[in-house]
């Protein structure tokens, strides 16, 4: 009985040793589950927590050109945010005046104008850059008037000089024209240092509609540019410097 009771003892002993080294591992693998779920949850918050950014700036092509045509002023704000990884949603509102002689009559146009859509990145950037080759839309609307300062009358009869009208009904500002295209754009952003980027885009435009002033034209629409009767589209570019601020989403 003796020998019975030492047995039973020696395999009691053995069977809870036995037990307490399975719950040790047992707690040792749910401790090291427990550290790489962490870590796992830890690495996909620090890859969600991406520095995205916010830049605004100005077009410089306008202040360059208004310096070259003293007939032309303008001046244009840009801006971008992310969105998502590659998707940015941008903004650009301006205003212009220029006056120009098409053909027979000498007008002024002036008014602003508001552009929104989208870029979207296809450049793969290395690890701390931002650079962007992009194509992008923006639906636009104008707000602007015409004023026609001087025109010629057309004659059948070129024998004898026609004489410039500067006064009368048809010398006056219609205002409360507008006018709705799409621009589709093609560009690139480039860091130059900290967070300023330098930027270029040319733009297509397709006008859907417009408002005409009486016994006229809109034969230039701010930003839109030249419009004739026969073509609706028009074409265009910018030259920006931007400042980014980057924010953690």
């Amino acid at each position: 009985m003796k020998k019975v009771h030492i047995w039973l003892s020696i395999i009691s002993l053995i069977f809870t040793v036995s037990w307490v080294n399975a719950q040790e591992v047992a707690e040792e693998n749910n401790t090291r589950e427990t550290l790489k779920a962490e870590e796992v949850i830890d690495s996909l918050q620090k890859r969600e927590k991406k520095p995205y950014t916010i830049r605004f700036g100005i077009d410089l092509s306008k202040p360059i050109m208004a310096q070259l045509n003293k007939d032309f002023f303008g001046l244009e704000l840009v801006g971008d945010i992310r969105l998502f990884s590659e998707l940015y949603g941008a903004i650009e509102l301006g205003n212009e005046r220029k006056t120009q002689q098409s053909e027979r009559i000498n007008f002024t146009t002036s008014g602003s104008y508001l552009k929104f859509g989208f870029d979207y990145n296809m450049y793969k950037n290395w690890k701390g850059m931002n650079n962007a080759i992009y194509l992008g839309m923006r639906l636009c609307n104008s707000f602007h008037k015409q004023e026609v300062n001087e025109y010629e009358p057309y004659q059948l009869d070129h024998y004898w000089n026609t004489e410039i009208i500067k006064q009368g009904p048809e010398i006056r500002e219609q205002d409360a024209l507008q006018a709705r295209w799409l621009e589709i754009i093609a560009g690139i952003k480039v860091k130059m240092f900290n967070n300023i980027y330098m930027g270029f885009s040319f733009r297509l435009n397709r006008l859907m509609n417009d408002t005409l002033p009486d016994n006229f034209d809109n034969l230039h629409i701010p930003s839109f540019n030249k419009k004739t009767d026969e073509n609706v589209w028009g074409a265009g570019f910018n030259y920006t410097v931007t400042y980014a601020i980057p924010v953690m989403l």
